[in-house]
């Protein structure tokens, strides 16, 4: 599939900066209201993860979206919230998942969340399927979370339901190791500084629950993800270290076994992602990927016009999905 045309997207001034694109909405942007109702699931594992349901109240709805946050994040963010309100005004049902210690309670078992996990998706994607006769599914990412959603589409595509038609994820770190070191740069310390404060508080609960299994020596000094993912989230997760676990898990292995419509939207400002996360021949050569790369959009912004209550993320998102379910 031909690489998308550039959109045409322009963010109101001053937001051509992709610093400002990606810390402005964290900071200022009202949270979109929602009405999100709670649902705690039992995982096959034994753990739990807790979901956000969002109903549409545009009459008989039968279609659902499950939307993927990004590290650090969870359902409850003012980026899933305003995907959300977007979808249910667009005619979906939607379910923000929370990954595992990011629903405000530390999981049970010494395992978290990292940017490979995708059974967790799959057990979200089979339960809303349980409690509904859902005849199109679709699924939304961002950042991590798109590389996650990215990742269960192509490493068993046959396990994926039927009912998956499509997929939109946003600014994905889809090769784990280039993003990680373009992450450790002196420009992104600031992002660096806040992600670790809340990967290094994770650990300490783990620490505490599981003082056999988890060592909190050292972790004050981790300032960058490579020693931290090296001790921590490899080792607890099954991967020998760091760069197998970066190894394993990045999206980019897998996107040419995708076999469903997925838009990949990559801001070319994004601070976070190198030139490795820009896959174009890849999507050139697959049937499936579509790759967007606007000029603008940070990395999780794709701010809307001043006045806009809905950001051009979620329109474009709505529209994509939109498209493919009314020509299924």
């Amino acid at each position: 599939m031909p690489v998308l045309p550039k959109p045409h997207y322009r963010p109101p001034f001053p937001f051509t900066s992709g610093h400002l694109q990606t810390i402005y909405p964290t900071l200022f942007r009202r949270t979109p209201l929602t009405n999100p109702v709670r649902e705690r699931l039992d995982t096959p594992d034994g753990d739990f993860l807790d979901i956000d349901w969002h109903k549409s109240g545009t009459g008989e709805v039968n279609r659902l979206a499950i939307i993927s946050h990004g590290l650090e994040g969870n359902g409850r963010k003012k980026y899933p919230l305003g995907m959300a309100r977007h979808l249910t005004e667009a005619g979906w049902d939607v379910i923000c998942l929370n990954f595992r210690c990011c629903s405000g309670e530390p999981n049970l078992l010494p395992r978290f969340y990292h940017s490979g996990v995708t059974d967790d998706l799959h057990t979200v994607i089979e339960h809303g399927l349980s409690t509904k006769d859902y005849q199109d599914v679709a699924l939304v990412g961002f950042s991590i979370g798109g590389n996650q959603t990215l990742k269960y589409l192509g490493q068993a595509p046959d396990l994926v339901p039927e009912q998956v038609r499509g997929a939109v994820v946003f600014s994905v770190p889809c090769s784990l190791a280039d993003a990680v070191a373009v992450m450790s740069c002196w420009q992104n310390r600031g992002y660096m500084r806040y992600f670790m404060q809340g990967l290094r508080e994770k650990i300490r609960m783990k620490a505490a629950r599981f003082p056999d299994l988890i060592d909190p020596a050292g972790l004050e000094e981790m300032k960058t993800f490579e020693p931290f993912d090296d001790k921590y989230t490899a080792p607890l997760h099954g991967y020998r270290d760091a760069a197998d676990y970066y190894q394993r898990c990045s999206s980019i292995s897998f996107l040419p076994l995708i076999r469903i419509p997925t838009l990949m939207v990559q801001a070319l400002d994004d601070p976070f992602l190198p030139a490795s996360c820009y896959p174009v021949e890849m999507a050139e050569n697959s049937s499936s990927l579509y790759l967007e790369i606007p000029e603008f959009g940070g990395h999780v912004g794709f701010m809307g016009g001043w006045g806009e209550s809905a950001y051009w993320s979620e329109k474009r998102a709505a529209v994509f999905l939109n498209h493919l379910v009314n020509d299924h």
